[in-house]
């Protein structure tokens, strides 16, 4: 009886550390107080850039919209 019981707590044992050191490799990434802090690898991260453009998205297509209008009123 006393062997089996060292045999299952020396299990919950092993389990455990298994458990910590998956949680410990692993990066978390967390809010705290309005920050996103960064995981483990963010150094690791590539970086993306997104380069500024026009505010209105669909320029071409307004413009291509006015001209068929203009073009629609003159053929009237």
């Amino acid at each position: 009886m006393l062997a089996q019981m060292k045999k299952r707590s020396l299990g919950f044992l092993l389990c455990g550390a298994m458990l910590l050191s998956c949680v410990a490799m692993t990066g978390c990434q967390v809010s705290v107080g309005g920050q996103t802090l960064p995981s483990g690898y963010f150094i690791h991260d590539d970086i993306q850039y997104f380069p500024k453009g026009p505010e209105f998205k669909l320029s071409r297509e307004a413009a291509a919209l006015k001209a068929a209008r203009s073009e629609a009123e003159l053929s009237r």
